[in-house]
């Protein structure tokens, strides 16, 4: 008879697969189904600290570590490695762009993880307006239904750059980036 090693997963239990499958670049979690070993006390907050039982994790290589072991399935945000996956909390995006540079005809964001992408059709930008308030929350996608809040500096930013132009049948301010426009407000609401 063979016993079986009941392994409960922690933020070091995490961070020791998922740097023995690094290599460089994103590890495949989307093609990774181990069981759901259940949740564990770690939180991204809306800023993007990443908080375990709490408290902040103070080490940036370890917080960019568990960034690339992070995954989305429907409304539920995991950690998964090839062996265990564990859920989390995500209080509004995982990540938070906080610069971009015009890179030719495209706007590449970085996210406070390290992350690079240029804003597009693969990674488009939306924006989501609080409906009491009217404030916007702009977003960008970095890869797999994993959104970057746009920082308010940056937003500022683009609002510098915006222009106006005509979205599905309406005039709209908003910003070009590889030849698409996101919209940002109609321009109606401008005036």
């Amino acid at each position: 008879m063979t016993t079986q090693k009941i392994v409960t997963p922690s933020a070091e239990s995490l961070a020791s697969s998922a740097r023995a499958v690094q290599k460089g670049t994103l590890p495949p979690v989307h093609l990774w189904n181990p069981p759901h070993c259940g949740d564990i006390d770690m939180r991204i907050a809306r800023d993007g600290t990443w908080f375990y039982m709490g408290t902040p994790i103070g080490r940036h290589e370890l917080v960019k570590l568990f960034s690339t072991i992070l995954r989305r399935d429907g409304d539920d945000y995991v950690l998964v490695t090839p062996v265990e996956k564990v859920g989390i909390t995500v209080d509004d995006a995982p990540f938070v762009a906080v610069d971009f540079n015009r890179r030719g005809d495209g706007l590449e964001f970085e996210t406070n993880v390290g992350d690079r992408m240029v804003a597009g059709p693969d990674h488009p930008i939306r924006v989501v307006r609080d409906p009491e308030t009217g404030e916007p929350s702009p977003y960008v996608l970095v890869r797999a239904n994993l959104e970057a809040l746009i920082d308010r500096k940056s937003f500022y930013r683009l609002v510098e750059i915006g222009e106006h132009a005509d979205h599905e049948g309406e005039e709209w301010f908003g910003v070009r980036s590889q030849g698409m426009f996101f919209p940002i407000i109609p321009a109606a609401e401008l005036e």
